[in-house]
């Protein structure tokens, strides 16, 4: 797999130098932060395809670092270094998101094979992930919606609403439980911002006039088609 874009978030200068040259040795394109801020950014900017995160850094550790990125992207792949191997801490790391977890020192072989095994059960899943709404394909993974060979792309967000909404097709789906999902909490604000995402979602179904997103009011919203 060339071309492969890694973020690295790793404090120690040393060892972030190390993994670094390690994967560009072998095609990959890595950016290196050396705190949980900046990985944050470089991740907004760069759009990586894998994020290796160390738990332990300053300014924002990796489990924070991690909870905050998925909140915009359930889809990319979280490996998380660290030197803790407490069943806890293993099973925190987990319930914030991550997809793997590597034991500090490790070889950087297992951390290729590790990231390359991740890489490649997400483009299996966008292969075999096309859910139909109406006439149109929607590809989570790739955050697409096709008609008639007319590609759309997706943000994360709108990608993720309509993913929920077409799980629900032509039932309820419950506006406080989607805004605690992708949004943190349902307050006024996040309410707002939802329904300008809905807007958008409607916008790029139009073309289908058998679907509408209805709005069933005080309750939540309704994928028809």
């Amino acid at each position: 797999m060339n071309n492969i874009k890694v973020l690295l978030a790793e404090d120690e200068a040393s060892l972030g130098m190390i993994v670094k040259e390690s994967l560009e040795s072998r095609k990959f394109t890595v950016f290196h932060a050396e705190n949980g801020e900046e990985a944050l950014q470089i991740c907004k900017t760069e759009k990586p395809d894998i994020l290796v995160l160390d738990v332990m850094m300053p300014k924002k550790d990796g489990f924070t670092l991690a909870k905050e990125i998925r909140l915009e992207d359930k889809i990319i792949p979280i490996i998380f270094l660290t030197a803790k191997s407490q069943t806890a801490d293993v099973l925190e790391g987990f319930n914030h998101g991550g997809n793997d977890y590597i034991k500090k020192p490790f070889s950087m072989e297992e951390l290729i094979v590790r990231i390359n095994a991740l890489l490649n059960r997400i483009e299996l899943k966008s292969e075999k992930e096309h859910i139909k709404i109406g006439n149109y394909t929607f590809n989570l993974p790739k955050q697409t919606l096709t008609l008639l060979e007319e590609e759309q792309q997706l943000t994360h967000r709108e990608a993720q609403l309509l993913f929920y909404l077409a799980n629900k097709k032509n039932e309820i789906l419950d506006r406080s439980f989607i805004l605690n999902k992708l949004w943190g909490n349902d307050d006024f604000f996040n309410a707002r911002s939802m329904d300008v995402f809905i807007t958008k979602l409607r916008k790029k179904l139009k073309k289908d006039e058998n679907i509408q997103i209805i709005n069933v009011r005080g309750i939540g919203y309704k994928l028809l088609c």
